[in-house]
């Protein structure tokens, strides 16, 4: 299987409002952390996100996640290529 790109050292911190987002699951969008279609030639699927209250969310940009697409700190142990 394919490896995804480490697309940042650190977690993407924003407010969302309420509703449907595409992330980025296999670090190639240049629209980070959001799916832009990039990984068509792969085997990597965007993760369908519903987002349902208005907050603050630390989404991975690591790609390396267990709870995608939010942040659980895995990038602290991930080698960047």
């Amino acid at each position: 299987m394919d490896k995804p790109i480490v697309a940042a050292t650190k977690p993407v911190v924003m407010e969302l409002e309420p509703g449907t987002y595409y992330w980025c699951r296999c670090g190639r969008s240049s629209d980070q952390p959001w799916c832009d279609g990039s990984h068509k030639a792969t085997a990597f699927t965007p993760v369908e996100t519903v987002i349902e209250e208005r907050r603050m969310y630390a989404l991975c940009a690591c790609k390396h996640t267990k709870t995608e697409p939010f942040c659980d700190g895995t990038h602290k142990q991930v080698e960047t290529e």
